[in-house]
């Protein structure tokens, strides 16, 4: 009987060769799950191909291929063909962007179409190539992955894209893991200079994240009294209305107000652990990974209800809308007085059954096997 051709895949990794990131978090739980089956080989692609195989191993069926350049258009237009035509390549999975040229069955996931949601948060060209690029990303492509019902919604309706898998996140297991708060503190304290309580927001700076509302907030209720502030997250956009705010401040508060960027994964990891609060009021997100990951870690977290964060059922009584500014201002009141019982037990339960890999891998299976059939 002869044997079953097995399925070869190309995964373009390059965000891992960048900062910590939404997609990279998904590549990584995605795949750590889907190489697990050993009827398929795996091509996995970055410049820094030991940073990848720290994270994925050596296994039989995994080869990790290395970038020359670090550039999109030489990546996309040259070098994956390339990758693709040699190892003869069955599918190929991007985020968001597909080569131009086609040598085999495209996978992309498109995490968000928030630039058309809301164009007034995206400089006018930002959204124009934005929108140019993921619809011609979705039509090349045969099959069309996303991370939520909301972006499955929004790609369905501004694409014209006929069907759309949703392949949802979920929090790594390493936010599950104990740890020893007073150590971490010190740690944080020694490292970053932050010695006393702190509300975090770990967010990339975009202008409908909303940290000048935030910081509002801290202001009006007096948390600086009480409460150091700490943004992690890297500028895509300014945030003007956050600026002309902080710029105004005086400097007793300034220095309660840290602001970091180009921040590693563990250091992440020790900075969320160290908070007392974690706050997300994004008013818009294709998923919205953060308040999930501050809730696994045991933080006391207060989270956006708008757009995919209305799938956080299970937070309800810890959601606002940032919108509602008396909203806001009760939920942020009530996880910073100390009283509260946040109820971690019954709420991480329901973020474990909601949101895991296995979920995750069994519908990208799902999509490959309906394809061959």
């Amino acid at each position: 009987m002869k044997t079953p051709k097995r399925l070869r895949i190309f995964v373009d990794c390059h965000v891992f060769d960048k900062g910590f990131q939404g997609t990279r978090t998904y590549i990584q739980g995605l795949y750590l799950e889907l190489i697990k089956d050993n009827s398929r080989h795996f091509f996995l692609a970055a410049s820094d191909t030991g940073n990848l195989q720290d994270i994925f191993g050596k296994a039989e069926n995994i080869t990790y291929l290395k970038y020359k350049s670090s550039k999109a258009l030489s990546r996309l237009g040259i070098e994956i063909p390339r990758m693709i035509r040699k190892n003869q390549i069955d599918f190929a999975h991007f985020q968001y962007r597909v080569p131009p040229v086609k040598l085999c069955r495209y996978i992309v996931t498109i995490h968000d179409v928030l630039f058309e949601d809301f164009p007034e948060d995206f400089p006018k060209l930002n959204r124009l190539q934005s929108f140019l690029t993921y619809k011609a990303s979705a039509r090349m492509s045969d099959i069309v992955l996303t991370v939520s019902d909301y972006s499955k919604k929004q790609i369905e309706r501004h694409l014209k894209v006929k069907r759309v898998w949703v392949t949802p996140n979920a929090v790594e297991d390493v936010f599950f893991e104990p740890y020893d708060k007073a150590g971490v503190t010190a740690a944080v304290s020694g490292k970053f200079g932050i010695s006393s309580r702190y509300i975090i927001y770990v967010s990339r700076w975009e202008p409908r994240k909303n940290h000048h509302l935030l910081l509002e907030q801290f202001v009006n209720l007096g948390l600086f009294r009480d409460f150091n502030l700490v943004f992690i997250g890297d500028t895509t956009f300014h945030n003007k209305k956050y600026d002309q705010l902080f710029d105004s401040l005086d400097d007793d508060v300034k220095r309660k107000i840290f602001s970091f960027q180009k921040v590693s994964f563990p250091d992440m990891l020790l900075l969320l652990r160290g908070a007392a609060i974690a706050v997300y009021p994004s008013r818009a997100e294709g998923f919205g990974i953060p308040p999930l990951e501050s809730v696994a870690a045991r933080i006391p977290t207060i989270t956006s209800n708008l757009t995919a964060m209305a799938d956080f059922d299970f937070l309800e009584d810890v959601s606002f809308d940032p919108a509602n500014p008396k909203d806001f201002e009760e939920k942020l009141v009530y996880v910073t007085s100390g009283h509260a019982d946040y109820g971690f037990e019954g709420k991480i339960a329901a973020l474990k059954q909601k949101y895991n890999w296995p979920l995750a891998a069994a519908v990208y299976n799902q999509a490959i096997t309906d394809f061959l059939q």
